[in-house]
């Protein structure tokens, strides 16, 4: 159990990021359940600060390495 202490960003592909933001947000959203809006934007922010980037500017960047 030690080993869930951390988990290293490197295993999460892009896709999977995208993806759990993604499911964060809509289900924030459709439920009205606040707990997941501030889990998404608590994960956004980090990511963010981790590439020394803005939250927009991530979610811009995860949008567009699909769509090249």
């Amino acid at each position: 159990m030690d080993e869930l202490a951390k988990i290293s960003i490197e295993e999460i592909s892009k896709h999977d990021i995208y993806m759990i933001i993604k499911a964060l947000e809509y289900t924030g959203s459709n439920t009205n359940i606040s707990s997941f809006l501030e889990l998404k934007d608590a994960i956004l922010k980090q990511l963010a600060l981790l590439y020394d980037t803005s939250e927009e500017e991530f979610i811009n960047y995860l949008e567009n390495s699909f769509r090249s």
